[in-house]
């Protein structure tokens, strides 16, 4: 008789994650999920929203200064390396064997970044695309790769 499918499968985006996992039958279920305490606030609360103003030498004039890091894309890469640690403790404590990864490309890597070695290890696939707000009877399409057949035994 085959092994059972030890399989997480994470939906993320910069604001909220799923854990998703295969029943019995394959189908598709949320085990947990968790959003960003920043998601949502304003820029001016997350820091500032105005750029710095500077002096050029030849003149008294001041120029705004584009700001060098959007607040909300410091927040999102921030929020992917929370999910990459959550994912490091969950592999050491032995929650999954194999470990998939689905979130937009600029997620993806952050949190592929963040991951050890032993994470990274269990991770066998990877897809970059925003399904976070896909109910979990929709996902199957998406991720039927990775997911092993059921095997019936005919009784």
């Amino acid at each position: 008789m085959p092994k059972s499918q030890n399989l997480m499968i994470v939906i993320a985006d910069g604001e909220h994650v799923r854990f998703v996992r295969p029943a019995a039958d394959n189908a598709l279920h949320s085990e947990s999920s968790l959003d960003s305490t920043s998601a949502h606030k304003r820029s001016s609360d997350l820091g500032s929203d105005h750029p710095g103003a500077s002096f050029h030498s030849d003149s008294t004039a001041h120029h705004a200064m584009t700001p060098r890091h959007d607040p909300h894309t410091m927040e999102k890469d921030k929020f992917a390396r929370t999910i990459a640690h959550q994912l490091n403790a969950a592999a050491a404590g032995g929650a999954f064997d194999e470990l998939v990864v689905v979130a937009p490309s600029h997620i993806l890597a952050g949190i592929s970044g963040a991951l050890d070695t032993t994470t990274a290890a269990k991770m066998i696939g990877t897809l970059p695309k925003d399904l976070v707000k896909t109910p979990d009877n929709a996902l199957w399409t998406h991720l039927q790769e990775w997911v092993r057949p059921v095997h019936h035994t005919g009784r």
